[in-house]
């Protein structure tokens, strides 16, 4: 056998026993007539000791950086205990060695504090998953993965696999598409989720299914995305919105757990979308720290009655005004406020400028618009804003949209600056009663804010029935019926990031075909696209409902990472690349042929 033992867990209790460990070389130091060398394997690190008879050995068969190294000796006690490593106490007097394989010399050093950039190590990334950070990400990720399926199969869900070769229905995102050689011209898509496939199976009676699979977007990437990621997807028969609340409140503390050792005991905060929007900016909030936005003037409308009467151009021509209270931050001085005004002047963040409000420890209060306002009206904004004595108030003024998005950017900002914003304390939120549809001005047409096949709240229902989606003027959308019907969704957010959403779904043709008709959708156009499904809701479908976590995302969060590169094995760039496959890349023209395709080049 290659070996008896692994790197990582000979002990004090092995003293005296003749073991052989198997691994890379991690350093090799010389020190006269002996040599130390630190052997590692997916398990840990143990430290060599090749004594005067194996270093002429040793001079003749020079060790680097990476070999595979076989070794057999004595497990022996340290002289100079290692307390950072569970080995740190023995090291191996080795009798016999042998060099398993050579390694050219790494482009990069391969511990946790690496010289390699990025690109670098995604072009090798079979060295970088040798880094022990990484290794430790992995194996959280199985941890993830392991808690969720002990928990489902508990609750009595079955895995069942749902196919990866289907059929193009393009909502929101583009398909990734797969050329049919059997069937000319024709093609597959990859599945951007199993929704389908999950209410079909919902019909066919597996009341609890659950998959950890794979889904795919053709779509614009950054941190936190991939064209290829994991979905925790689920989906329940017969039940209501609060069952599925329930169960998966449970499966997230049960995650945490099994992997971060946290018992979660306290019941998980509920909230509103308007509530969010309204209070947060977005419809993800981090509800670790207060921070409220105040609303002083939304879409010309005054909530802060002063704004009306001003004089102060910025105030007095924005369509909404919005404000943050800082905690204990009036001592931010006159170069940390310039260097928040420049912060939200970034492109990114879009805003003009910044207003501020001081209220000082002596009782004085200070504004950047003292011109405009009195002292009088600006201990007002401060009791608008429920400031205290030492706090400092944000303001930002412009387009709703953006005044919005805006502050909450800087609120998240300020959260950070502060240290409310910590890895190690975890917040969950549901957030619910989200708009069934979105106006899209530019296509004149509603969209679902989710996805096509989610059910209006229950008192919602007749509403859509009975009523003409079509809008014949624009600007009034906000006025149309289908403007006030809320989805029967819901969000569940971790530390500011949403990890999972869902739905309960539309299970009757006549509501989902009304839907189709809202989308914009022929009668011929549904049926081309998603006739099985209709065809399946004639045959008796149940009430259902499910949620997908996105894998990703929470293993990122709970590993303390902002980018769920770090917890994927083979990972692509933020160009949709795969550097180390060198992948997507052109086919030859045979292959070409056999898929009866042909390549035109874009003037």
């Amino acid at each position: 056998m290659y070996r008896t033992h692994t790197c990582g867990e000979l002990t004090i209790n092995n003293k005296d026993q003749i073991v052989t460990l198997a691994g890379w070389v991690q350093t090799v130091r010389k020190f006269g007539a002996i040599t130390f060398v630190d052997l590692r394997d997916r398990y840990g690190i143990t430290q060599l000791l090749f004594g005067e008879n194996l270093n002429k050995q040793l001079d003749e068969q020079p060790l680097g950086r990476e070999f595979v190294l076989q070794a057999t000796g004595v497990v022996n006690e340290r002289s100079n205990k290692n307390k950072n490593i569970l080995t740190g106490e023995i090291e191996i007097n080795v009798t016999e060695f042998k060099i398993l394989n050579k390694s050219a010399v790494p482009p990069f050093t391969i511990q946790n504090n690496t010289d390699g950039g990025d690109d670098l190590r995604m072009k090798y990334r079979y060295l970088d998953l040798r880094r022990n950070i990484i290794k430790q990400n992995l194996q959280l990720r199985y941890a993830v993965n392991r808690s969720a399926r002990n928990y489902l199969h508990e609750q009595g869900f079955m895995d069942i696999e749902t196919p990866f070769l289907i059929k193009s229905t393009p909502e929101g995102a583009r398909d990734f598409v797969v050329p049919s050689r059997m069937n000319a011209g024709e093609f597959y898509a990859l599945p951007q989720s199993p929704q389908t496939f999950k209410q079909l199976l919902m019909v066919s009676g597996y009341d609890r299914y659950y998959q950890i699979v794979k889904c795919f977007r053709d779509e614009d990437l950054r941190a936190d995305r991939q064209p290829e990621f994991t979905q925790i997807d689920c989906e329940m028969a017969f039940v209501e919105q609060e069952d599925i609340l329930q169960m998966f409140e449970g499966l997230i503390k049960r995650i945490f757990k099994d992997v971060k050792g946290i018992d979660y005991s306290e019941s998980v905060e509920r909230m509103s979308w308007e509530d969010a929007m309204w209070n947060y900016g977005n419809d993800k909030p981090d509800i670790r720290f207060e921070m409220k936005i105040s609303n002083l003037k939304v879409q010309n409308q005054n909530y802060f009655e002063p704004f009306a009467e001003t004089e102060f151009g910025v105030f007095k021509n924005a369509e909404t005004i919005v404000a943050i209270c800082v905690p204990n931050a009036a001592e931010y001085s006159r170069k940390q406020t310039d260097e928040l005004i420049e912060w939200v002047k970034r492109p990114q963040i879009g805003m003009a400028g910044l207003a501020f409000v001081k209220l000082n420890n002596d009782g004085t209060i200070k504004s950047s618009f003292d011109k405009f306002f009195n002292e009088g009206q600006l201990k007002e904004l401060a009791s608008f804003c429920n400031a205290k004595t030492n706090d400092l108030i944000l303001i930002l003024a412009g387009r709703e949209e953006r005044t919005r998005k805006a502050m909450s950017e800087l609120r998240l900002e300020m959260a950070k600056r502060l240290g409310l914003r910590k890895d190690d304390e975890y917040k969950l939120l549901w957030v619910l009663d989200f708009p069934l549809f979105e106006y899209d001005e530019e296509f004149n047409r509603w969209v679902a804010r989710h996805h096509p096949f989610t059910s209006p709240k229950p008192q919602d229902i007749e509403t859509m029935i009975n009523n003409n989606p079509v809008i014949e003027v624009a600007e009034k959308y906000l006025d149309h019926p289908y403007s006030k019907i809320k989805a029967n969704a819901y969000d569940i957010v971790l530390n500011g990031n949403e990890i999972g959403g869902g739905s309960v779904r539309i299970y009757q043709r006549e509501l989902q075909e009304k839907m189709f008709a809202a989308l914009g959708m022929s009668k011929e156009e549904a049926q081309h696209k998603f006739g099985f499904l209709l065809g399946a809701f004639e045959y008796g479908a149940p009430p259902h409902g499910g949620i997908a976590f996105g894998f990703d995302r929470l293993c990122a969060i709970l590993g303390g990472s902002e980018s769920i590169r770090d917890f994927i094995a083979f990972p692509k760039n933020n160009s949709g690349r795969d550097v180390m496959l060198d992948a997507p890349s052109t086919i030859d023209e045979k292959q070409l042929e056999e898929l009866n395709i042909n390549i035109t080049k874009r003037n």
